[in-house]
């Protein structure tokens, strides 16, 4: 008897320009997730999640397209993988709504993200960050998913999914898998290249703290030279050294090359020559992605096709759970 295959979900916001960061972290690892048999992937741009804060629409358009354009030139491919636009598919908003009348106030409070945002913003902070983790609830749970690539940030939101979906589960009958945090071993973090002991965001103030994926080569030189390392000199993969460490981690993302390995390398060599080679891989990395970026972009009518299919197919696979949590809350079903 053929294995049931796992199910992996996971998006990214097309809030901001992709960094080096989550092509390491996210991509790269979602190519290796969809070549292999046992997983059923579902791959999409959130742009729901985008609006929490404000966007310019024409910018939030552009970068939907350049985001969905990324995931291709990556290497996810649309014949192995559901990859969709989440805003297309109207279930991801009617089962939030479903889920929301099953999460405490205090839960989602809770939440650190939330936290600091409304900090920051105060009065004016929207409801929509408070709802935030329950969309993602809701974007994992309509496709039962057994496994959600997560950076080390999201975790607490998977929680409260698993949280939201056993209390389901529990009032009426076994509705939703609960879905379990898959944290990749290699290149899982990428820090920031000026402050090396947070990861690299694309909200960063400082432009040389992180390197976008579409960044041109002078630029990626620029930023690796002027990236913070200290005065120890030797080339070395530990604590003490946060930015020296972060260049070995993105090198051996890029190489496969294991951290002891690169040290060995560089035995009695200096931070300039190292510095170099980092920024020849993370060009020789980038620049092919670049061009088939562009052109993915020059072809809008294959990006609709790419889009519009998966859109069709994850409304299928998810409607099917949204009815389900629609008739045990006991809704009449539709005509």
């Amino acid at each position: 008897m053929e294995e049931k295959k796992k199910v992996i979900f996971s998006g990214i916001q097309p809030s901001g320009n992709l960094t080096l960061g989550n092509y390491l972290g996210a991509l790269k690892n979602w190519v290796k997730l969809q070549d292999e048999d046992k997983y059923e992937c579902y791959f999409c741009v959130v742009d729901l999640h985008a609006i929490t804060v404000r966007q310019e629409p024409k910018d939030l358009r552009r970068r939907t397209l350049e985001v969905l354009a990324i995931y291709l030139a990556a290497g996810i491919d649309p014949e192995k993988t559901t990859l969709f636009i989440q805003s297309h598919v109207s279930t991801h908003s009617e089962a939030a709504w479903l889920l929301n009348c099953f999460t405490y106030i205090g839960e989602a409070s809770r939440m650190t993200q939330f936290k600091d945002k409304s900090k920051r913003y105060g009065e004016s902070v929207s409801v929509g960050l408070l709802d935030y983790p329950i969309l993602m609830a809701a974007d994992i749970l309509l496709y039962n998913a057994d496994l959600v690539p997560v950076g080390k940030d999201q975790t607490q939101h998977l929680e409260l999914a698993r949280d939201i979906a056993q209390r389901f589960n529990n009032l009426y009958s076994p509705t939703f898998t609960l879905p379990e945090g898959y944290i990749p071993e290699e290149g899982a973090k990428i820090m920031d290249l000026q402050e090396p002991t947070k990861k690299m965001s694309k909200s960063a103030d400082n432009p040389n703290s992180y390197i976008l994926i579409m960044d041109p080569p002078e630029v990626i030189r620029k930023k690796i030279n002027r990236c913070v390392t200290d005065s120890i000199g030797v080339v070395n993969y530990t604590d003490e050294q946060p930015g020296i460490k972060n260049l070995i981690t993105i090198l051996g993302a890029i190489s496969g090359l294991k951290p002891d390995e690169i040290v060995e390398k560089y035995k009695g060599k200096g931070y300039a020559e190292f510095k170099k080679d980092a920024a020849d891989a993370i060009v020789g990395e980038l620049e092919p992605i670049q061009q088939k970026v562009q052109k993915f972009l020059s072809d809008k009518e294959y990006l609709e096709s790419i889009y519009k299919a998966g859109a069709q197919k994850a409304y299928y696979v998810s409607n099917k759970v949204l009815r389900k949590m629609q008739k045990k809350i006991g809704f009449i079903p539709r005509a």
